[in-house]
C-alpha cells in the first residue's frame, strides 16, 4: 500500500509540475504578445506625431513648446477625421472578439498588432498636449502599478471572479460618461471620469490576470490552436488595461506644454 500511494503521489506531483511548467510559459506568451503590442502603440504614436509636429511656424495653430501643427497633423486633429481616428480602435475590438474563432492563431497575432498600431495613432495627440517628460514618467508610473496589480491577481487565493460584473458596467459608464463629455467640456467630470477611470482599470489588471491564469488551468489539455487564441485574446485584455490606466494616469501626472 506504502509503495502505491508513493506511486500515487508522485504521479499527482508530475502531473502538477507539468501544469505549473505549461501555466507560465503560458503567461510569459501573454505578457510579451502585450509588451510587442506596447512597443508597436509606442511606435506608431511617436511616429505620427512626428509628422503632424513640427517645430517651424506654420499658419496652423500653436501647440505649445514652440511646437506648430503641420498640414497633416491640422487634417489629423482639426477634421472629421480625427473622429474616424478617435474611434476606429473601439471598433477594431469588437471586430477581432467577433472574428477570432474564424482567424487562424497567426492572423489573430497580426490583427492584435494592426489594433495596436491604431491605437498609436489615435493617442498621438498627447505629445501635442504633454511635455515627453511626463508622459515617460507617468508610462514608468503606470508599469509599476501595473506590475504590481498584476501579481496580486495572479499569486492571490482569493475569488475575484465577483468584481467582473461590477467592473465592466464600470467600464460601459466610462465610455458613455468620456463620449458625453466631448461635448460638454467639462474639467470637473473630466477629472471625476479619470479618478474612475483609474480605480476601475487597476481593479481590472488583477481581475483579467486571475481570469487569464484561470481559463488555462481549466483548457490546459485544449488543442494549441485554442490555447494560441486564448493567449492573444489575454494579451489584448492586458493590454487595454495598462493601456487605460496609463491613459487616466496622465491626466493626473501629466505637464501640459
Amino acid at each position: 500500500m506504502q509503495d502505491y500511494n508513493s506511486i500515487r503521489t508522485a504521479g499527482t506531483a508530475t502531473r502538477s509540475a507539468a501544469v505549473d511548467e505549461g501555466l507560465r510559459a503560458y503567461m510569459n506568451k501573454v505578457y510579451g504578445l502585450m509588451a510587442v503590442g506596447m512597443l508597436v502603440t509606442a511606435g506608431a504614436a511617436w511616429g505620427i506625431a512626428g509628422l503632424a509636429l513640427t517645430d517651424v511656424a506654420t499658419g496652423f495653430r500653436p501647440m505649445g513648446n514652440g511646437q506648430y501643427l503641420t498640414e497633416f497633423g491640422n487634417l489629423l486633429y482639426n477634421t472629421p477625421l480625427k473622429w474616424v481616428v478617435m474611434f476606429a480602435p473601439l471598433l477594431m475590438v469588437f471586430a477581432f472578439g467577433a472574428a477570432l474563432n474564424r482567424l487562424s492563431v497567426q492572423g489573430a497575432t497580426t490583427m492584435f498588432y494592426v489594433f495596436a498600431a491604431m491605437m498609436g495613432v489615435s493617442i498621438s495627440w498627447i505629445f501635442a498636449v504633454y511635455t515627453s517628460f511626463s508622459i515617460v514618467q507617468t508610462f514608468l508610473v503606470t508599469a509599476i502599478a501595473f506590475a504590481g496589480l498584476s501579481l496580486y491577481g495572479y499569486t492571490t487565493k482569493r475569488d475575484l471572479s465577483g468584481f467582473g460584473t461590477f467592473l465592466m458596467m464600470g467600464v460601459i459608464g466610462l465610455i458613455v460618461a468620456s463620449i458625453v463629455n466631448i461635448f460638454l467640456k467639462s474639467s470637473a467630470m473630466q477629472f471625476a471620469i479619470s479618478g474612475l477611470g483609474v480605480l476601475i482599470f487597476a481593479g481590472l489588471t488583477a481581475f483579467d490576470t486571475q481570469n487569464i491564469k484561470n481559463t488555462y488551468l481549466q483548457m490546459a489539455n485544449s488543442d494549441r490552436d485554442f490555447l494560441g487564441k486564448a493567449a492573444i485574446m489575454g494579451a489584448l485584455q492586458l493590454y487595454l488595461d495598462f493601456l487605460n490606466l496609463f491613459m487616466f494616469l496622465l491626466q493626473f501626472m501629466g505637464n501640459r506644454e
